[in-house]
């Protein structure tokens, strides 16, 4: 006979066959993460935004207990799961975005605007109920050593195609950091309308940043893809 805390483990998590009552917690629990962010598209303040985040943050409150209760069987680590669970991603985000409607940040005008800001994070909560997600992160996951070495490599090509536009334009840049962010915005090809390169040098930079910018746009989306290939092909062999 199941217990009680595999039951609660198989409401709260999505699986592969999920049942009416789980379907019907997830709709719950996304919908109080959305409505929760109403507050946030308005500048001023209102009564029935009080009223809805103490709903949802009890919800809130409720569902991260739950997720405490059945940490051992999330993280499969016996008694350490108890410990480890409060650091984990999800568990610190959950935690963040519960303390604003709990009064704990607050105060002076920029703690104010900090509290909004942390109170959008909550619509990171949502990713943890798609399937689809997880297996996307798992994915990211086994080709980490891959894109960690694209990142390597266009921060390396960001710093060093700054630092040459910084020395060979010298009348548009004021600083450094000026280099650096035109350097981001040619690589990303969105392009920089207040800087252009005047010299041939800056020119010639500015026309392989593009180039380069495309290639490592292209190739972490080819990874990606193959891996997710895999892993649906994965899916399938265990499915049979």
């Amino acid at each position: 006979m199941e217990s009680w805390k595999h039951r609660i483990y198989h409401l709260i998590e999505p699986t592969d066959r999920s049942s009416p009552a789980q379907t019907a917690y997830h709709v719950l629990m996304m919908a109080a993460i959305f409505v929760s962010l109403v507050p946030l598209l308005f500048k001023g303040d209102h009564p029935a935004f009080h009223v809805i985040d103490a709903v949802t943050v009890t919800l809130f409150i409720l569902d991260y207990v739950l997720r405490y209760l059945t940490a051992d069987l999330a993280l499969g680590k016996g008694r350490k799961s108890y410990a480890l669970y409060p650091v984990t991603p999800f568990a610190i985000i959950d935690l963040v975005t519960i303390l604003p409607g709990l009064g704990v940040i607050g105060g002076t005008y920029k703690l104010l605007r900090l509290m909004r800001v942390i109170r959008a994070l909550r619509v990171f909560k949502a990713l943890r109920y798609s399937r689809n997600f997880r297996l996307v992160a798992n994915v990211i996951r086994r080709q980490a050593r891959l894109l960690l070495s694209l990142i390597v490599f266009a921060v390396g090509y960001i710093f060093i195609s700054a630092l040459i536009m910084f020395n060979v334009e010298t009348e548009r840049f004021d600083n450094f950091f000026e280099a650096v962010w035109w350097a981001v915005s040619m690589l990303t090809t969105v392009g920089y309308g207040d800087i252009y390169p005047t010299t041939v040098g800056g020119r010639l930079v500015s026309m392989v940043s593009s180039i380069v910018g495309i290639a490592l746009i292209a190739l972490p989306s080819g990874i990606i893809t193959a891996g997710f290939m895999e892993a649906l092909a994965d899916e399938k062999r265990e499915s049979e």
